[in-house]
Formats: C-alpha cells, structure tokens, sequence
C-alpha cells in the first residue's frame, strides 16, 4: 500500500492527471470498462445482494455511465478558472477562483450500492485530476472481484488502484496522509474514519445515514403516498441509506394508508424470488431481532437460508420499541401516528439530523414549515428517494448523517480545492496604503472601509 501510494503521490507531481484531454481520456475509458463488464457486475450484484438486472441496472450501472456522460459534458466550463467581483477599493484588479485538483484520494465504499458507491465519487476524483486508491466493501465479494479486474487490470497503479480485503486492509489504508478520504457507510466507522484523517489534518467527505423520517399528513393522496414509499423502502431490500426509516401519519389517515401500503406491497412484490437478500447473515440477525411479530401488520416471510426479508410494516411502534433505537437499513417500516403538526416537528427537531426526510401533503404552508423547522441532509416533497438521481442537486448529510456533498458538478468541487487569487496591473500604485500612515491616511481608510 506505501508503494502504491508513493507511486500515486510521484505520478500525481507530474501534471498529467491535471490536463483536460488526459481527464476526458480516463473517464471515456471507465465508461467503455462499464460497459465491457456489465454482464460480470450484473452477476456480482445478483449474487452478493439479489439485485434484478432491472434495479443493478438503474440504481447501480446505468446510474454510473449516465453520471460519466453528464461529468464530460460539462468538465471543460468546470475547469475554467471562475471571475469573481472585487472590491472597488482594490483598484486595478481582478479577482479569480481556480480550481485544481487535491492530489491523492481515498474512496471507500460500502456493502448496499457496491459498485456505483465506488464509481460515482470516483467519477469525480477523475474529473477534478486526481489519482486515486479504492477499497470496495469486503462484504459484497462478488462485487469487489469484479472492481479489482475493472480497475487494476486497466489502469496504472501509479493513477488508479484497487485493494481488496477485510476491515485491517481499510486501517492501513487510513494510516496513509492522503489529500482527501471519501467515505460512504455507517455513522460509527465514519467516526474512526474521520479520526484517523485527523492525524494528518486530511480533509473528508463522509456520506453516513441515520433515521430518515417520512410525514404523511391528511390531505396527501395516499394510493401515490403509498406507491412511491413503497418503491424508495423496499428498493435493495430497504439497504439504502436515504431510504424512509419510519413514517408518521396523521392519525385521521393512519388505517387507512397502512392498507394502502400493504396492497402497493401485494402488487409489487409477488414475484419475492426478485426480491433484494440482506447482505450477510450478521445484518439479517440484527433486523429480525427489529421486528415485533405482535405488530405486523401484513403477511411477511422470512427464509434464513437465502438471507431473506419480504417487506414488513409495523403500527402501534414507540420510541421505545427496538426499531426505533437504530437505523433499520432493511425492509421492515414501522408507522406511527401524530394528531399535532407543531408537537411532530418540534420532536424530530431533538433528533439526530437525518440525511432525508420526505413528506406527502397538498399543504404549501405546512411543507414550507418543515423545511423551514427540520434540518436535513435532503428530501423530496409529495416523493421519496428520487432526489439523489438528479446530477445538479448536492447529495450528502448534516451533523450525524455526514458532511460534504458529491454528485455532478459537487463532486468535481469536492474533489477539488478552490484556489483563490488577484491579477493586479501595476500602471497605478496609490500610496495611501504603505508607511509612513497619517491621520489623514488614517480617515481616508475609515470612509473607504465603512
């Protein structure tokens, strides 16, 4: 790992990685490896998370080509040191930001999305003219097998590399002063993560998670409500960070969106062999010790073998009921209700600052009131999840669901730093700033500075 990011840093002092065309090159290239290995990352995603060719597709590798082709559309105007204003009181002189590259990064991943968690940051370390060191999830296999042959197969170790392994192979890595670690997983390993970046002062971006809550008031059109919750919960198998954690209903509505729900979920999943597995055996204890068979409110199964969960939704669950103590990240959604708007939101307020939150509602003022009210990393009014597929919006967390934003042009910008400087002409050169000063200066610069 020192070689090779010795390498990286040595290559990195050459100015290659910095040129448009050398920029434009290796992403064209990551696009067309995408392509070449579709077949082996739809099987690698099948087999680590049961994902069907429809959702690996659009939630994993179409998601990445698309997010190359839109980076490469738009580099050239990115790149392009930015004019700024200046003050009047800087005669002469022009003001500029100009972005350039940070130099070696980290991008780790996590298990749920494994191969676009890594490919979409690291679209954009390309694109701000970095080099790069990798390390996929160690619990999707199948996935990291296929990213290890895609990348070091590929591309020079000197510009891109891959390491594989368990949890001390991350460690190591971490060890290493790199000019910006880009971490996308759980809350607690971004703590250690952004510990250990600390010690040599790096700057991070750290895509967490935490309880995204959805609100659903009386007046929302609940058979929509219910379809597009449904698709944004049980998506990946409820193992998406953004995902509805838990809703509250108004209680006028409560019953009646519950049956709502559970009919989207008869539509849309009887077909349960294309439905998402949890990821390992560890994570699937963990959600069954979540779930409350007294509080089910559906016909749900489960097959240990398989490491399968079919959608499962809870009524009658409390802040004090297991499933509300952590984030759920399977497919188990507890409702519950409220009757106070103002009590709700003054609630969620004392909560963990959550990376979504999502409400349904025909009420302008009340959506204006909660955006207003709740801090949150992002959401979507009358939707859900749909927000991180739109490139010009930031996608990131606030407090406890993370810190920095990616996506488009923000990942360009995260991977970059944004120097700025002046260009001043030296035909004119007022006096009134050097020694020796004056009370005359002195009042002058009082007036100018007001």
């Amino acid at each position: 790992m020192k070689d090779v990011f010795a390498k990286q840093k040595a290559f990195f002092l050459t100015d290659q990685t910095k040129a448009y065309d050398y920029r434009i090159e290796k992403l064209t290239q990551l696009y067309n490896l995408i392509v070449t290995y579709e077949d082996d990352i739809m099987r690698a995603l099948k087999k680590d998370l049961n994902k069907s060719s429809f959702e690996a597709y659009t939630t994993e590798i179409g998601f990445s080509l698309h997010s190359i082709q839109k980076v490469k559309k738009s580099l050239k105007k990115w790149m392009k040191p930015k004019r700024v204003k200046t003050p009047f009181y800087q005669l002469n002189t022009s003001s500029f930001i100009y972005p350039e590259p940070k130099g070696t990064v980290l991008i780790i991943g996590p298990y749920n999305y494994p191969f676009q968690l890594i490919i979409e940051p690291l679209i954009g370390a390309i694109a701000a003219g970095n080099t790069a060191i990798l390390k996929p999830s160690e619990f999707a296999k199948e996935t990291e097998k296929v990213l290890l042959k895609l990348i070091n197969d590929h591309f020079d170790e000197a510009y891109l590399k891959v390491f594989a392994g368990e949890k001390e192979v991350t460690s190591e890595l971490l060890s290493l002063p790199f000019d910006h670690i880009f971490f996308t997983g759980s809350t607690k390993v971004g703590q250690i993560v952004y510990e250990a970046a600390a010690k040599h002062l790096t700057p991070v971006t750290l895509e967490l998670g935490g309880k995204s809550p959805t609100i659903i008031d009386h007046t929302a059109n609940l058979k929509v409500a219910a379809r597009r919750i449904a698709f944004a919960k049980f998506t990946n198998a409820g193992q998406t960070c953004i995902a509805p954690d838990y809703i509250y209903a108004h209680q006028k509505i409560h019953d009646q969106f519950i049956k709502e729900l559970n009919d989207v979920i008869i539509a849309f999943y009887q077909n349960y062999d294309e439905f998402g597995t949890i990821i390992n055996e560890r994570h699937f204890n963990r959600l069954l010790n979540l779930i409350n068979k007294q509080k089910v409110t559906n016909n749900h199964r489960i097959d240990a073998e398989k490491l399968h969960i079919s959608p499962t939704v809870l009524k009658d669950v409390s802040w004090d009921d297991p499933v509300m103590q952590e984030e759920i990240f399977g497919p188990i959604l507890p409702v519950l209700s409220y009757d106070n708007e103002d009590q709700l939101i003054e609630l969620l307020k004392t909560k963990e600052k959550p990376l979504a939150l999502y409400l349904f509602s025909k009420r302008k003022d009340l959506y204006q009131k909660i955006w207003r009210k709740i801090s949150f990393g992002g959401g979507a009014y009358n939707d859900a999840l749909m927000h991180v597929s739109n490139p010009y919006l930031p996608f990131g967390g606030v407090g406890a669901s993370g810190m920095g934003a990616y996506h488009g042009q923000y990942s360009f910008e995260v991977f970059s730093h944004m120097k700025g400087y002046i260009k001043r002409s030296t035909w004119l050169d007022l006096p009134i700033t050097y020694p020796p000063y004056s009370k005359k200066k002195e009042a002058l610069i009082r007036k100018l500075l007001k």
